[in-house]
């Protein structure tokens, strides 16, 4: 037996994540490819995880409920990250229709590229503590949508 054998046999037996790997059966060629660790998109998957935490963090205090709230640094700043944010998501878009990519998340994307300037605006058009709550949540299900979709593992296409 050669020594690199050996080796292998060792370390497949001392680590079981190894072994593991090893027992899944091969990548087919033409299986989708996860975009989530390329550059612009694992930014917006940071990107959108922070300004979630911010929200969640409104919720949970009742930060928003103060007078205020909507011309304060907090959410004006908020507003223009979220902008830029909904600017980025359409460029992950083009990249990917660009790439001649026929799948979900080209147009998920694009949505939430355009749903994100009317959540924010949402949150500033609610008239009382109770309805700012909800559309904060549904803020913050879009931001969480947005880090998801382009997360999760590609699926074939059916």
């Amino acid at each position: 037996m050669s020594c690199g054998i050996i080796l292998a046999a060792v370390l497949m037996l001392s680590d079981p994540a190894v072994a593991e790997a090893a027992a899944l059966p091969p990548v087919a060629a033409d299986a989708p490819v996860s975009v989530a660790q390329e550059p612009l998109f694992a930014d917006l998957v940071e990107r959108s995880g922070s300004l979630k935490s911010i929200v969640d963090g409104w919720i949970a205090s009742g930060e928003a409920d103060a007078d205020g709230f909507l011309t304060g640094a907090a959410f004006t700043g908020f507003k223009t990250q979220a902008t830029d944010l909904a600017a980025r998501d359409l460029q992950g878009h083009l990249v990917l229709k660009e790439r001649g990519t026929d799948n979900d998340l080209k147009c998920i994307l694009r949505g939430i590229s355009e749903d994100m300037p009317k959540k924010v605006a949402a949150v500033e058009a609610a008239p009382n503590a109770a309805e700012r709550k909800v559309a904060l949540e549904e803020l913050a299900y879009l931001l969480n949508d947005n880090v998801e979709v382009i997360t999760s593992p590609p699926h074939p296409a059916v």
